[in-house]
C-alpha cells in the first residue's frame, strides 16, 4: 500500500484501532500479571480467571476488574514494608544531616 492510497480518514482510523488493540494487550498484560501475584487466590482459582480471560478478553478482564477486592491483605502487607523502609532511609537521611 503506498503513501497516497492513505486518505486522512483511513490513518485517522488505523491510529484508533493501533490504540485500542494496544490498550487491550496492555490491560491482558496488567491483569495476568496480577492475578499471578496474588497469594489470596488458589491454583484453581487462577486457572479460571486466566481461562475466562482467554475465552472472552475484554468482557473477562472487565469481570476480573469489577470482581476484584480494592485492598487485598496482599497489599496491606506490602504498603505496610515500603512504608517502614521510607522511615528507615528518612531516618538515615536525618542521621546525615
Amino acid at each position: 500500500m503506498l503513501a497516497y492510497e492513505w486518505t486522512f480518514g483511513s490513518v485517522l482510523w488505523a491510529m484508533i484501532v493501533f490504540f485500542f488493540w494496544f490498550m487491550l494487550i496492555w490491560m491482558f498484560i496488567g491483569v495476568f500479571a496480577d492475578i499471578f501475584r496474588r497469594n489470596d487466590l488458589s491454583g484453581g482459582a487462577k486457572a479460571g480467571w486466566l481461562l475466562l480471560i482467554f475465552i472472552v478478553p475484554l468482557f473477562g478482564i472487565l469481570i476480573y476488574l469489577i470482581a476484584r477486592p480494592k485492598m487485598t491483605a496482599q497489599d496491606k502487607e506490602m504498603m505496610a514494608a515500603m512504608q517502614e523502609e521510607f522511615e528507615q532511609m528518612k531516618q538515615q537521611a536525618m542521621m546525615q544531616v
